[in-house]
């Protein structure tokens, strides 16, 4: 038989509502970033008014290498996975699906991109970032921009992991007598 807990431990209804504006936060959050992941990359692929799926990794990869991080044959190889990477983080995290994967890699994805950034900006550097297509030309800029987009990241992952951890636990506001 399943009886209710007693009025000091169901007195749940303030974090229950919190739960729940908490939860429609993150959804919010993770739709939000999803979608620029998705704009990130479609700017990578569809410039100018025409797509560039054939071409886009040589033009993108000019703009990699304007970091002076990569050499031209690994900077060819970035451009040509990262405008689909960002697909696939962007769908995953719009759809829902392995939630604590895409955040963490997302997560990950964001600190690198401010490494990067913030190499350039220290050194000076003259770079057309590519963050969004060749609309991106202020590292400083940019760098504000992934700061917010990695505290959405930072979140979603979190929430992700609590989200888990809070569906191992056994509820709290009921017990089991016999």
């Amino acid at each position: 038989m399943v009886e209710a807990a007693p009025a000091a431990l169901s007195s749940s209804a303030p974090s229950a509502s919190r739960r729940r504006y908490t939860t429609i936060a993150l959804l919010i959050a993770r739709i939000a970033l999803g979608a620029i992941f998705v704009y990130a990359a479609y700017t990578k692929l569809h410039y100018a008014g025409a797509w560039h799926l054939h071409d886009y990794d040589f033009i993108f990869a000019f703009g990699i290498t304007s970091y002076q991080m990569l050499s031209l044959q690994n900077a060819l190889w970035l451009a040509r996975v990262l405008p689909w990477l960002e697909v696939a983080l962007g769908v995953l995290l719009i759809g829902g699906i392995a939630l604590r994967w895409a955040g963490s890699a997302a997560t990950a994805l964001l600190l690198i991109f401010m490494t990067a950034l913030a190499r350039a900006w220290m050194l000076r550097l003259e770079i057309t970032c590519g963050c969004f297509g060749n609309q991106s030309e202020s590292p400083g800029r940019e760098l504000l921009l992934d700061g917010v987009l990695l505290l959405l990241a930072v979140s979603v992952t979190a929430g992700a992991f609590l989200a888990r951890c809070n569906s191992r636990m056994p509820n709290p506001t009921r017990h089991v007598t016999k």
